[in-house]
């Protein structure tokens, strides 16, 4: 549909909250990244879901590191609860991708992993 749930968290870096995608690191190295978009998913959101399709593959910087994240859609959503750490405090917003992209082009979303995933996924659903 035209929805997305994204969250928003303080980031030390920008000293101020942002709107991003859920995301979060693999456990080790030989962990599946999918299998990390799941748990992730849940401890951010407290949504659960059976279904992650894969949407894209980013380097994050590349002039100084090769790191890369995986980006999926999760679809049919059902309630958990959020296994957040002590010190953080993630919440969660539901928004109409319409309104992420006037966000994205007025230049007040600027994490760049959501913004390529935002754009890619209404490409791809042939959302303006």
């Amino acid at each position: 549909d035209g929805k997305l749930m994204l969250v928003r968290q303080y980031r030390n870096a920008l000293d101020r909250p942002t709107l991003e995608l859920p995301a979060g690191k693999v456990d080790a190295p030989q962990e599946p990244r999918i299998e990390c978009a799941y748990r992730e998913l849940e401890e951010e959101t407290g949504f659960r879901t059976e279904k992650l399709e894969y949407l894209m593959t980013l380097n994050t910087t590349v002039a100084f590191c090769d790191e890369a994240i995986d980006v999926f859609i999760a679809r049919d959503l059902r309630p958990s609860r959020q296994k957040l750490d002590a010190d953080e405090s993630i919440d969660v917003e539901e928004w109409e991708v319409k309104d992420l992209l006037e966000l994205i082009y007025t230049g007040k979303m600027t994490d760049s992993k959501t913004v390529a995933a935002i754009l890619a996924y209404a490409q791809r659903e042939g959302i303006r």
